[in-house]
């Protein structure tokens, strides 16, 4: 257990706030991120299906899907953040008996690090297929836009969004991993 004496050390006290305050901010950005995230692939969604967008556009493309996955891990690493920091956060601070071991607090980390890791990788796979698309519609509409004349072809401010919502995912990610290694690195300090 982190500190079998009855009394707090100032370390434990530090580390006990780091992971509540780090918890937190974790979960807000996240949060935030999340958001602003979905609104933008539903908004994209509804007007592509009201636009009856073609199936090379970006906002029907199997990026959007992975990109939908990389929320679903967020939703994960929010409930991580809340469910598991922000808890250690407080039992750090509170009795040694009801403590948890040093090991167990570090397979935490570990398994908000992973989750976070496994998101990124499927953001960044969801990006990397959403600029594909884009890049395909660029190459077809030929050389300053004037070979082709069908709008569907074109590169439209929708498919921009699509790419802002997997790069917002990817940086919420980013956040859940920096949280994660933060944490892990004040725990080897004590």
């Amino acid at each position: 257990m982190f500190g079998k004496s009855g009394s707090t050390s100032p370390t434990l006290k530090e580390i006990a706030k780091t992971f509540r305050m780090t918890g937190w901010i974790s979960l807000w950005i996240q949060l935030v991120l999340t958001v602003v995230s979905s609104i933008i692939l539903i908004f994209a969604g509804a007007l592509s299906r009201s636009g009856g967008a073609n199936q090379n556009s970006p906002t029907t493309g199997i990026g959007v899907l992975v990109t939908i996955f990389g929320i679903a891990v967020l939703v994960f690493n929010m409930y991580w953040a809340l469910f598991r920091y922000i808890p250690i956060g407080r039992k750090l601070d509170g009795v040694a008996a009801n403590r948890p071991r040093k090991s167990d607090t570090i397979q935490v980390l570990r398994m908000g690090l992973i989750a976070s890791l496994i998101g990124i990788l499927l953001s960044l796979l969801g990006a990397e297929a959403t600029v594909g698309l884009l890049a395909a519609k660029a190459f077809n509409q030929g050389i300053g836009g004037f070979v082709n004349t069908d709008p569907s072809k074109f590169i439209q401010p929708l498919d921009i969004l699509v790419v802002q919502a997997s790069i917002n995912v990817i940086l919420a990610q980013f956040f859940g991993i920096t949280a994660s290694l933060w944490l892990l690195n004040r725990m080897s300090k004590q």
